[in-house]
């Protein structure tokens, strides 16, 4: 499954950047996942759920975009139909993918430390 292999490079990507930004933990990762990547979302979360353990982003929720397959002819510029046929039906050149393999990380939510007052005793 190399959706767990995802899951973990996302939390990595997450934690460096907590780590710049000080954060006390991340609250929330957004990515774009195309149809044209070759992973299964419920795989994704289902690995996420498990890597997250014991993370700064042990609480962290998920959310993914999903980005259609869009394709279109660079011959004839009609826009290529659902399903994956890679071929023109009306000309029968290669067509050329316009979304659907993007695989981006677009957001994280983090939470910043949380303030210690100290009180002096007399």
């Amino acid at each position: 499954m190399h959706e767990l292999s995802i899951a973990e490079s996302i939390l990595d990507i997450a934690a460096t950047e907590a780590a710049t930004h000080r954060a006390a933990a991340v609250t929330a990762i957004k990515i774009r996942l195309g149809d044209f990547t070759g992973v299964v979302r419920e795989a994704l979360e289902f690995a996420f759920e498990i890597a997250r353990q014991g993370t700064i982003a042990a609480s962290a929720t998920l959310e993914i975009e999903r980005v259609p397959l869009r394709t279109r002819c660079p011959a004839c510029e009609m826009p290529g139909a659902s399903g994956y046929c890679f071929i023109c039906e009306r000309c029968g050149t290669p067509l050329e993918i316009l979304s659907g393999r993007e695989m981006q990380l677009e957001s994280i939510e983090m939470a910043e430390e949380e303030e210690v007052t100290w009180i002096a005793s007399p």
